[in-house]
């Protein structure tokens, strides 16, 4: 039996998420005997199936090719899951605003459950996910001959993207069930790192009073390389925009570094940014939740000590 993972990619490079769920499948296909599959759909992504096949561990890729794959539609790509699962055993996908959008409905089609956001492997039926906004670890079996997982990507280190060699098999697409559409994108730019594939991650919450306040942690974000995150209190005030939002209903983080100014640390927070590896928090309320998880805390002004803390990296 195969545990098949579908790949988040742009039809020119993988994404990490993809490697840190490539991980969680070569637990699970340790644990029960099998092999690992990545699945590879899009428009011109031969460059995204080579790359799959180098990764390590990985002892198969499919890739499919249509029009209907080139931005990843939920429906066009649960169908072609659907209608390639013999011999597969468990399908894969990163917890991510695709992943979610997609394997619900392969679940449906094939009348399973769905395990959500996955971040243990206890054997091939047995898997831990987070309840309670991260404050329990709940540990679920699921008797499905197919079990279709979603994997919060943050609690598996990645998979070497080097050292694997395994081959690339053509896919027939399936049809296009018409059901959807892609009509456009806004991207927001930035010379910033992506905020859930940062190394440091700067964020700002309702301490910092304004959004205008906001530029005072850009000078330290340049300094250390990091992305700006925002608590949700920060987002519903308005100070910056929603894609910014670290927290169980925004974005899950998990940096080397992850630097708190002006964040009391509610608990939607800090399930979105606990794992972090040096939490980091700033602020002058010393009963702030935040310093209940951080590894170092500074009571203090965050308008005196961000512009002392940029300087001291000078």
């Amino acid at each position: 039996m195969s545990v098949l993972v579908l790949a988040e990619h742009d039809n020119a490079a993988l994404k990490p998420v993809t490697l840190s769920t490539v991980a969680a499948a070569l637990e699970i296909a340790q644990r029960s005997g099998g092999e690992v599959t990545v699945l590879v759909a899009g428009e011109n992504a031969a460059p995204v199936a080579e790359a799959a096949g180098r990764i390590a561990g990985v002892a198969k890729v499919l890739h499919a090719e249509a029009a209907h794959y080139a931005h990843p539609l939920a429906e066009p790509l649960a169908d072609l899951i659907a209608a390639n699962l013999d011999g597969v055993s468990h399908v894969l996908a990163p917890a991510t605003t695709t992943g979610k959008n997609v394997l619900p409905r392969v679940a449906a089609l094939k009348d399973v459950a769905q395990i959500s956001e996955i971040v243990g492997v206890v054997d091939g039926d047995t898997f831990q996910r987070p309840i309670y906004a991260g404050n329990a670890i709940a540990t679920v079996k699921s008797a499905d001959a197919l079990k279709v997982i979603t994997v919060r990507a943050t609690a598996f280190d990645p998979a070497p993207a080097e050292g694997g060699s395994a081959a690339v098999e053509t896919l027939a697409p399936a049809a296009d069930p018409g059901l959807s559409g892609f009509v456009g994108q806004e991207l927001s730019k930035s010379e910033r790192p992506e905020l859930t594939a940062a190394r440091v991650v700067v964020s700002g919450g309702r301490g910092m009073g304004s959004g205008e306040n906001f530029k005072l942690l850009e000078g330290l974000a340049d300094k250390l390389g990091a992305a700006i995150g925002a608590s949700r209190a920060a987002v519903d005030a308005g100070f910056v925009p929603n894609d910014f939002q670290v927290g169980q209903t925004g974005k899950i983080v998990a940096p080397e570094l992850y630097i708190a100014v002006g964040i009391s640390g509610a608990i939607q927070h800090l399930a979105g940014m606990k794992d972090s590896k040096v939490i980091v928090a700033i602020n002058k309320d010393e009963e702030a939740p935040i310093f209940q998880v951080a590894d170092y805390g500074l009571v203090a002004d965050l308008f005196k000590a961000l512009p002392e803390l940029e300087a001291g990296l000078d």
